[in-house]
């Protein structure tokens, strides 16, 4: 062929072969990873044989199998598979490694032996950006996403699906029935084939109806009242699709707002995030080293003890309350309509009369305040304000915590933006990368290893982007 350009013969003979070392620029992410990892302290760490053992086979060091790793995960490869025959056939994993090859086994091994290690790995990666001033002065945003566990939906089981699978084997087993019946009542229009099938049919689902007996046993004694077959550990979550959901795990990450970086990070097994506002935020104050950080989070977050817990731990919460006053809905007035008066212990309400403080109450493990007005039954407004005798307010023993924190929403209507704008997009990019499978191990700690690769990836790959190479090398060696 003329014209075009031509390759080399494959045939052909290369007396002096050429280096691994001439096959890397000095600008690849991989010198990234190689300098990255040398300079930890792995048996510091934990991880395990980072010394070696006096006797039996040599193994690989920790380190090699580190440096795999992570160039898996900066290259959106996790399966231990995919990465045994990458480190046979790339040129850049032959550099990082060295030529060593391990099987898919020992690489898998390591991820799941290794799981505190490596989440500490990404936490020593955070110290170096915060070295480096990648992070603002002390803001970040909080938010969770639903991550894919690999448990299909119909190996996970709950009350309230065993019952409705249970009705749909009944109703296909009445149906059965009923066109036996018929061939029998019919023994010419009903084939004997079609005959032997049904009562297969039937036998088979009066089998799955006993399996399911079975499971509604071990739902009555699982904690939660639910049971995943393949990861026990995954759980039934709603998404936002409405009437959808998936079974998989609750991922959390804290971001910086300057560079979007994740400077903290979890995953749960539970649907909502009512509970985890204090400890993300406490864990991103600690990776920041701020004394006081400034946390954006949505409604979901929303929980007056998280709250609480926040601000004693020296952060300072932007949760906006969640609108589910059903008087307000109805057109009538709900609680920010009438005032506090903090010296007089009542509430003004909008008529201009006061309700005052009538009895306190242990509610869910709370102290709640209710205060009425005794003016209520003759007031003009009160077709606007209630249906009941008197208009009760229920006045939380921390309120004031929530009062504050109202404020702050108030002064900052951009947040619920600036959040999104900071955090949502990491979500999206890990759940590009990680693919529709989303994650690959089963049971919670190992998920929190394989999350805890994803951002450190992510981060590295950040900071490769907003530093470039050289520069980050530079650091990482000072």
């Amino acid at each position: 062929m003329t014209r075009f350009v031509e390759g080399e013969e494959r045939s052909q003979d290369v007396l002096f072969p050429e280096r691994l070392e001439d096959w890397i620029s000095e600008d690849n992410p991989v010198r990234v990873v190689d300098a990255f990892v040398d300079e930890l302290d792995l048996r510091t760490l934990g991880f395990e044989r980072a010394t070696a053992a006096q006797t039996g086979r040599p193994g690989y060091h920790p380190a090699t199998l580190l440096k795999i790793y992570v160039y898996g995960y900066l290259n959106r490869i996790a399966s231990s598979r995919r990465l045994e025959r990458e480190a046979q056939r790339n040129v850049e994993l032959m550099w990082l490694t060295r030529r060593l090859a391990p099987d898919f086994k020992t690489i898998a091994d390591f991820r799941r032996d290794n799981g505190a290690a490596i989440r500490k790995v990404c936490a020593q990666f955070v110290v170096l950006c915060r070295r480096l001033n990648l992070f603002s002065e002390a803001i970040v945003a909080i938010d969770g996403s639903k991550f894919k566990a690999v448990n299909n939906r119909d190996k996970n089981f709950t009350k309230h699906k065993l019952k409705a699978r249970m009705a749909q084997l009944e109703e296909s087993v009445a149906r059965y029935l009923d066109e036996l019946d018929r061939a029998d009542r019919q023994p010419g229009q009903v084939p004997r084939v079609r005959v032997d099938n049904l009562k297969g049919k039937i036998a088979k689902i009066r089998e799955q109806m006993r399996e399911l007996g079975r499971i509604e046993e071990q739902i009555k004694g699982a904690p939660d009242e639910q049971i995943s077959q393949t990861d026990p550990d995954a759980r039934s979550m709603a998404t936002s699709g409405r009437g959808t959901g998936i079974v998989g795990y609750n991922a959390q990450t804290a971001v910086d707002t300057k560079n979007h970086m994740v400077v903290a990070h979890d995953v749960l097994n539970v649907g909502h995030d009512r509970t985890a506002l204090a400890d993300m935020a406490r864990q991103a104050r600690e990776a920041m080293g701020k004394d006081r950080l400034l946390v954006l989070a949505d409604r979901g977050y929303f929980s007056g003890e998280q709250i609480l817990a926040c601000e004693r731990d020296g952060n300072a919460p932007v949760v906006p309350k969640p609108l589910t006053s059903g008087a307000k809905f109805e057109g009538r007035f709900d609680k920010r309509d009438f005032i506090y008066d903090a010296k007089r212990d009542a509430y003004r309400c909008p008529a201009g009369k006061w309700a005052i403080y009538r009895f306190t109450r242990e509610e869910d493990g709370q102290t709640l305040h209710r205060y009425w007005s005794s003016d209520c039954r003759s007031c003009h407004l009160k077709s606007r304000c209630t249906p009941s005798p008197e208009r009760k307010i229920t006045r939380w023993e921390h309120e004031e915590v929530l009062e504050r924190m109202q404020q702050r929403v108030n002064y900052l209507p951009m947040a619920s933006q600036w959040r999104r704008e900071t955090v949502e997009h990491v979500f999206g990019t890990l759940k590009s990368w990680m693919g529709p499978a989303h994650f690959l191990t089963k049971r919670l700690r190992n998920v929190q290893t394989e999350f805890s690769l994803q951002v450190l990836a992510y981060n590295m790959k950040r900071a490769m982007q907003i530093l470039g190479v050289p520069a980050l090398l530079e650091a990482i060696r000072a």
